[in-house]
């Protein structure tokens, strides 16, 4: 499962996949993922995971309310397309946007929550190689650890789709500065915390968590 950083892998199922090295502006990146949508839906080009990190930010899902963005002048902040309330992204945290066909396409269903399920159930079994135990939580989506009895997310979902093709995705908290979260209540969220893989004093490399993230993905999209 080897990747190169200059160039996409392709998956048995033909799913390209792009790592970048660099950071990339939030609004290029949406721009990037609306045109390879269209592609997709007009079978122009493969279905995509595309692995990055953006600079600082802070972007609002649909469901965002103001009052949870404490301090907007911090960094910038972007009105988003994706589900979800606010969150935070920056460097030391993994993103992976992932287009994808929901229309049949190697068995996935036209079922959205479906869909959501499978992408926690794809950070837990990666987070598992790091010795983290990533749970679901029965009110709340995303991917949360049981951190000394206390209750941290480690990995937000966002999700948008268009002609049943997905876009956005996760973003995985691997070493990322956990006081920039402090802007805003990530999620909406006044009750619990967030944490990272430093935080838990797990050890990892980067190209291993994304060398993770490729080897799991065909077992839990097929």
């Amino acid at each position: 499962m080897n990747m190169s950083r200059e160039s996409p892998v392709v998956t048995t199922q033909a799913v390209e996949w792009k790592r970048e090295s660099e950071a990339i502006p939030y609004e290029f990146a949406v721009a990037e993922m609306e045109s390879r949508v269209a592609q997709i839906h007009e079978a122009k080009a493969p279905e995509m995971v595309w692995l990055l990190e953006h600079p600082p930010l802070y972007t609002a899902g649909t469901s965002a309310q103001p009052q949870d963005l404490l301090t907007p002048e911090r960094f910038p902040v972007y009105a988003s397309g994706r589900g979800g309330q606010y969150t935070y992204h920056g460097p030391g945290q993994r993103i992976a946007y992932v287009m994808l066909e929901l229309n049949g396409a190697a068995g996935r269903e036209k079922d959205v929550r479906r869909y959501i399920q499978r992408l926690e159930s794809w950070v837990i079994k990666v987070l598992a190689e790091f010795g983290v135990e990533g749970k679901t939580h029965p009110e709340r989506v995303g991917v949360w650890v049981d951190n000394h009895g206390r209750a941290e997310k480690i990995a937000a979902i966002g999700v948008r789709i268009r002609h049943w093709v997905t876009y956005h995705g996760i973003a995985i908290n691997l070493s990322p500065n956990l006081e920039h979260f402090g802007g805003i209540l990530p999620c909406g969220i006044s009750d619990a915390g967030v944490c990272s893989l430093e935080s838990l004093g797990r050890s990892f490399n980067p190209a291993d968590f994304d060398q993770a993230l490729f080897y799991y993905f065909d077992q839990v999209f097929g």
